[in-house]
C-alpha cells in the first residue's frame, strides 16, 4: 500500500511554462505541457469507466492529484451531490489543464474543484509558476464551460514536505489573490491541518506522512462542504 501511495505522489521535475491549450492534437510535450505522459493511462481508465457507467452531466467534478484520487469516501462525504472523481495521482496543475477535455469538459459539470500545486512545488516549480498554471487552468475550463463554478483547494501541509511550507504559503497566497480576481472559490485547507505549534498535524496522515487518513479527509469534508452547491 505504501508503495502505491509513493508512486501516486511522484512526479518528475519541471521548470517551464503553463500547459498549452488542450485542443492541440499533437502529443503533449514534457515538461512544457504536462509533467508526465504516463497520465494517458489514467485517461484510458476514465474512458473505460465512463463507457461502463456514464456519469451524469451537471454534476460536481473533483480533479487534481493523489489527495483527490485516493478520496474513497468522496460520494458518501457529499450525500445527494452527483460527484465525479477525476483525480490522477502525482499530477500537477498543468496536467489538469491539458487533460481538461477528457476529465472535465465531457461531463458539463456545474462545478469543478481542483486540488493541485502540491506536487508542482515538490517538483521544483516556483510559487509564481503555480499562479500562472492556476490562471491557465481557469481559462481552459471557462473556454468551454463559461458558467461552471470553479473552486481551488489550497495545498496541504504534509509532514514529509514540511520543508516546502514557505513556498506553499507563498503559492497559496498568490493563487488566493488571483482566485478573488477571477471569481474562483479559494478553499483554505492549509490552516486547519496545522497543529497547535503551526506544523503539519501528524495525526491526519498515514505512514508515508504525505497522504491523508480518515481524520484528514474529515477536515477536508467539513471545510469544502459549504462550497459545494
Amino acid at each position: 500500500m505504501l508503495a502505491l501511495l509513493a508512486a501516486c505522489a511522484g512526479s518528475p521535475p519541471a521548470t517551464t511554462a503553463p500547459a498549452a491549450d488542450a485542443s492541440t492534437t499533437a502529443a503533449p510535450r514534457i515538461p512544457e505541457q504536462v509533467s508526465n505522459a504516463a497520465w494517458e493511462t489514467d485517461m484510458q481508465r476514465f474512458a473505460a469507466e465512463d463507457a461502463q457507467s456514464p456519469p451524469p452531466r451537471g454534476g460536481v467534478v473533483f480533479t487534481g492529484s493523489s489527495s483527490i484520487r485516493l478520496w474513497e469516501t468522496l460520494a458518501q462525504d457529499f450525500p445527494g451531490v452527483p460527484v465525479i472523481n477525476r483525480g490522477f495521482g502525482g499530477s500537477e496543475l498543468r496536467d489538469s489543464t491539458w487533460y481538461a477535455d477528457r476529465t472535465i469538459v465531457p461531463y458539463a459539470p456545474r462545478q469543478v474543484l481542483i486540488y493541485a500545486g502540491d506536487n508542482d512545488i515538490n517538483a521544483g516549480r516556483t510559487p509564481q509558476q503555480v499562479r500562472a498554471d492556476f490562471i491557465a487552468f481557469v481559462q481552459r475550463v471557462r473556454r468551454d464551460l463559461p458558467k461552471t463554478r470553479i473552486g481551488y483547494i489550497s495545498t496541504k501541509p504534509s509532514p514529509s514536505r514540511a520543508h516546502l511550507m514557505p513556498a506553499q504559503r507563498e503559492a497559496n497566497a498568490l493563487v488566493q489573490t488571483e482566485a478573488k480576481r477571477l471569481g474562483v472559490d479559494y478553499i483554505d485547507i492549509f490552516t486547519p491541518m496545522l497543529d497547535t505549534s503551526g506544523q503539519p498535524n501528524e495525526a491526519l496522515f498515514v505512514e508515508d506522512r504525505l497522504h491523508m487518513n480518515a481524520a484528514g479527509y474529515d477536515i477536508w469534508r467539513r471545510v469544502i462542504a459549504p462550497y459545494v452547491k
